[in-house]
């Protein structure tokens, strides 16, 4: 496996896990936006929206412009590559473990086809 920065991949992941800095980087993947636009959706002083951007800068997902009292944010979704990378790693690993299981439950089929095992009896029913 590639290994990974793990302070990187908390900070990507800790971004990644709030709805509203989800919908802050798609709002940013159709261009840039002032922190006031990033706001204007959610319930949400600027602020509380400077904080979640600043946690999005962090994770190095935003890069924040700024120009005398105006912020501008621009998405950079690079970092989302180390993310996917490491998701990737284990997509490998389950693919490979439900296959195994799969081929298992071939096998019993192929043992046990379908009608050809007992009715499932009841404690009861078996006294």
């Amino acid at each position: 496996m590639v290994e990974f920065d793990p302070q990187s991949l908390d900070a990507l992941f800790h971004a990644l896990s709030d709805p509203t800095r989800r919908a802050m980087l798609k709002t940013l993947s159709n261009g840039s936006h002032k922190v006031g636009e990033l706001a204007a959706p959610f319930d949400m002083s600027l602020a509380a929206a400077s904080k979640h951007i600043k946690v999005l800068e962090q994770a190095g997902l935003v890069r924040r412009e700024i120009q005398g009292r105006t912020h501008t944010c621009h998405l950079e979704a690079m970092p989302l590559h180390a993310g996917l990378e490491w998701i990737r790693h284990y997509e490998h690993f389950w693919s490979g473990r439900l296959d195994a299981l799969e081929a298992l439950l071939a096998a019993d089929d192929a043992k046990h086809p379908r009608g050809a095992l007992p009715p499932i009896r009841t404690p009861k029913e078996s006294q």
